[in-house]
């Protein structure tokens, strides 16, 4: 299976199964559209006379022998697929502590109600959290290196906790032979001199919350009380990228139907000096006045190309910066094509609520049926694991057949279940944005590596 498309300026043909990416000419590019094996020893008659009012002969035959060369060393139309992972259930290597079911802002589109998920409003105790840490130890089996996110509502509402949890985890790592690493989710509000060297300390990464430009953000991004964030969190960015080196983030905002024009808000963030970014769009029922729907597409996918296009500008004067969904590791494709069940939700990845309670990731939160046990009676649920661990790219029947199946590894399993009552299947809105995302991502990477002499 291959996959050929046209994007600023290049010819891009991918080969499914191997993973091979080729820049092409144009005679290239229109000799795949009318071959396929098995090939004969030289260029069939019909296809020489069709490509012959566009191009020379000569040119036909040697384009010809070169492509048959490459099918030839299984880089184009190979048939070399992924053998079926295992369906067993793997050990856990992270959880995503939810340490505040409670936020001081009242985001329009928040996912989690505000921050409380649809439930009370509470925060973890230290106790609790610390049985998180012993029970991922214990389900950690021989993994070393092993991963806690701190997430919300508002995190650094219960900033005590997050300290115990970490100081805790430290004193366990000589002991168990284990190795943390810590992350946080903020919307940046109650960052102060002490969470700032907290953070860039302790934490390996850091997401921070805010949707672009300043009315962007306002219009969405309030105080309970009222009022946008913008003026209040940027200098507190800024302040904790200093002391960060600018590394080790992304800023994270979402875009609604009210912003379709969502590359304006990246670039926003760009000049107001912040190198690592992503926006993504709104994950909303389309009865939201600002939802983003498939109707919306066609705008959405012409401001990926013009965010496209642009970065690229940007890298020829030296002022290149990374967008998080057009950052893709083609070189370690071997790798990739191994990563047949995306995130890890339910399986390696799981979420613990300020109760101790137990689901596959944080977006399941309040759903019962995925509840997989809870933190203090150590229970946890194998036959859900179990559903997780079978949903794949090769049990995902719209996964089967699709070209980007390797990159994208069946979609956010979340997402899935949501809109369509079962992990096993995708959400084609989804789907069809990041097969977008991947065909930029892939043009980004042929340029860089034109840039560097590598092509």
């Amino acid at each position: 299976m291959i996959h050929k498309y046209k994007l600023a300026g290049y010819n891009i043909v991918i080969d499914v199964n191997s993973g091979a990416i080729h820049a092409v000419d144009d005679l290239t590019y229109d000799i795949l559209d009318n071959i396929e094996p098995p090939f004969a020893p030289s260029c069939p008659e019909n296809v020489l006379e069709k490509l012959q009012k566009f191009h020379r002969k000569e040119d036909i035959w040697t384009c010809y022998n070169e492509v048959t060369e490459l099918y030839r060393e299984k880089l184009l139309f190979s048939d070399e697929e992924v053998p079926e992972p295992e369906k067993t259930i793997p050990p856990l290597r992270a959880l995503c502590l939810n340490i505040s079911h409670d936020c001081n802002l009242r985001c329009d589109y928040c996912f989690a109600a505000g921050g409380s998920f649809g439930g009370d409003r509470m925060l973890m105790s230290p106790d609790t959290a610390e049985r998180a840490v012993d029970f991922l130890i214990e389900k950690s089996g021989n993994i070393k290196n092993l991963e806690i996110y701190f997430f919300g509502g508002e995190p650094l509402i219960n900033f005590k906790t997050m300290e115990a949890t970490v100081r805790y985890a430290r004193s366990k790592e000589r002991e168990c032979g284990k190795s943390f690493r810590f992350s946080v989710t903020t919307n940046g509000t109650l960052l102060d001199d002490e969470k700032t060297e907290f953070i860039n300390r302790d934490m390996s990464g850091v997401v921070l919350s805010v949707d672009g430009r300043r009315e962007t953000n306002d219009s969405m991004r309030v105080y309970a009380c009222g009022g946008g964030t913008y003026d209040s969190i940027i200098p507190k960015y800024r302040k904790l990228l200093e002391g960060r080196g600018n590394s080790g983030y992304y800023i994270r905002g979402t875009f609604t139907k009210k912003n379709l024009d969502f590359s304006e808000d990246v670039f926003s963030l760009l000049d107001a000096g912040f190198k690592h970014i992503s926006i993504e769009p709104v994950m909303k029922g389309v009865a939201a006045e600002y939802a983003v729907t498939e109707l919306e597409l066609p705008r959405v996918f012409r401001e990926y190309d013009i965010l496209l296009q642009r970065m690229i500008e940007l890298e020829k004067s030296g002022q290149g910066f990374d967008f998080f969904h057009f950052d893709i590791d083609t070189d370690g494709m071997d790798c990739l094509r191994k990563k047949t069940r995306g995130c890890g939700c339910g399986n390696e990845y799981a979420a613990v609520t300020p109760s101790g309670d137990i689901y596959p990731c944080h977006q399941f939160i309040g759903d019962s049926e995925m509840c997989l046990g809870n933190i203090n009676s150590g229970t946890l649920n194998d036959d859900i694991r179990k559903i997780f661990a079978s949903a794949d790219i090769n049990t995902k029947k719209e996964c089967r057949e699709c070209w980007a199946k390797y990159f994208c590894s069946g979609g956010c399993n979340a997402c899935n279940y949501h809109s369509c009552g079962d992990v096993k299947f995708t959400h084609k809105m989804s789907c069809l944005l990041m097969k977008k995302r991947i065909e930029c991502a892939i043009v980004l990477k042929v340029f860089r590596a034109e840039r560097q002499g590598k092509i």
